[in-house]
């Protein structure tokens, strides 16, 4: 599609959205930014996605919670970093919010625990406790764990495979 005010009609419109649809759920905010780059006039794009949204194929609200679900299963995200996708991603804060809310504070802490367990398994025996507990609690940041949680994981996962040190002085 050439750029301009001529970009195409509602139909190439639909059809372009339907592509990027079939490879991945997408917000709405994600289908008009793809659009507005082919060229679409704004109109056009918005007429489109509203006669998709129409229909049920964008949902903002089955977005979230649809990926929520995934990166939280899946790759581990906390609901720090599954916040931040989501509002990069221009899903509104009610939306996401409900999305979120789905993940209990017993669900979080276990999947954090499951990540630490399977770290532990990878880092050297001899590393010293500090490092350990330094690598661990910093593996669970990059992933969107608050601090308090991610210590307590930490402690509670090290204290259970009789790892011993004081957590609160190793960590500055």
């Amino acid at each position: 599609m050439a750029a301009g005010s001529e970009g195409g009609t509602v139909e190439q419109a639909k059809e372009a959205c339907l592509r990027l649809l079939a490879v991945r759920a997408r917000s709405r905010a994600e289908l008009a930014e793809r659009l507005a780059a082919k060229g679409y006039a704004p109109e056009v794009s918005e007429y489109a996605l509203d006669r998709l949204g129409e229909v049920g194929l964008i949902d903002d609200a089955a977005f979230a919670e649809q990926w929520v679900h995934s990166r939280h299963t899946f790759s581990g995200k906390g609901k720090q970093a599954l916040a931040q996708e989501l509002r990069r991603k221009g899903v509104a804060q009610s939306d996401a919010a409900a999305a979120l809310d789905a993940i209990t504070t017993d669900d979080e802490e276990a999947r954090a625990a499951e990540l630490v367990r399977r770290k532990l398994r990878s880092l050297p025996r001899e590393l010293d406790h500090e490092k350990t507990i330094r690598r661990l609690v910093g593996m669970l940041a990059r992933r969107g764990y608050g601090q308090s949680m991610a210590y307590r994981v930490v402690k509670t996962e090290l204290a259970e495979r009789g790892i011993e040190g004081d957590l609160d002085d190793s960590i500055d």
